[in-house]
This record gives C-alpha cells, structure tokens and sequence, in this order.
C-alpha cells in the first residue's frame, strides 16, 4: 500500500519528533502522560521519527495504551512486524488531522473530517450533549495542547477500512 508518505510519515513524525523548547510538541505531551506507550512504539515501528521537522497543526486522536490491548490478542504484535510498516503508518495517520481542532469547534451533530490517512473515509465526528465520539471511539479527555496541535484521548484504536 502507498501511503501518501511525504504527508502520512510527516504526520507520525511529528508525533515522535523533539518540537519548541518553549512548549512540549504532541509526542512530548503524549509521553509525559505515560499511557500512550503503545502509540509511541507503534510509531517509532512505522519507522516516521526522523521524517518530520516542520510545525503543522495538528489534531490527534490518541488512542491509550488501554485501547490497544482491546484489540483481538496478536494484533499490535503483528502491525509491528516491518513486513507491515505501510499498513501501520497508514492506521496511525488516519488518527490525524492536518488541523488543530478542539471541542469548541465541533459542532452538535455529525461531522466529518479528513485525516492524513486521505484513502480511508472520513473519520466521522459526533458531538451530543457535550459529549464527543469519533466513528466508534469515545473521546474520554478533550483538548489536550501542545506546541504543535492538541491531543484528544480516545478509547478505541480507529482502523480503516481494508486495514
């Protein structure tokens, strides 16, 4: 699968590279959480750390390490394998939009945005009572920022159809 790797190996880079000494980047963020392991070893698998040094904002649905160990046993064993390192980009970027949106900015109803995974349909985002899903994921913390995007945690792993 080719991944539209200039913007989808941009994306994940950006969630692993060093950002602004003023303010941590999103992976910095992520790290100091200390529940997105998962991700952040996913990405580095995905082999996307040293592809990114420009500062796009970005919003990102992470998924916690809690999320990934609800997916079928052998599942994240197997995307880490390089054999799968396209197809593993390919689900990381479709947790990202090339834009910084935060939950202000979601209107009530049905919405849906592009990720970087611009193959795969759009990632449906639903705002109800306040409340925020995307396609079938929860979002469980909203709006984390960061000095190049915001982060909002979510409690499943979106995967792309095909994938």
């Amino acid at each position: 699968m080719k991944l539209t790797k200039g913007l989808g190996a941009a994306l994940v880079a950006l969630m692993l590279t060093a950002g602004s000494a003023q303010a941590a980047n999103i992976v910095q963020t992520a790290a100091k959480a200390g529940k997105f392991n998962t991700l952040i070893a996913a990405a580095k698998a995905a082999g996307l750390a040293g592809a990114l040094s420009h500062k796009a904002p970005l919003t990102v649905f992470a998924p916690t390490d809690a999320a990934f160990d609800r997916l079928p046993a052998g599942t994240v064993e197997n995307l880490l394998k390089p054999e799968n390192r396209d197809k593993l980009a390919a689900i990381l970027a479709y947790h990202v939009v090339p834009k910084r949106i935060t939950s202000k900015q979601i209107p009530r109803g049905r919405t849906d945005v592009t990720s970087l995974n611009g193959k795969a349909r759009a990632l449906r985002v639903r705002k109800n009572n306040n409340r925020v899903r995307v396609n079938r994921a929860r979002v469980v913390s909203a709006d984390i920022h960061a000095s190049n995007g915001v982060i909002h945690v979510i409690d499943r792993v979106l995967i792309p159809r095909g994938q």
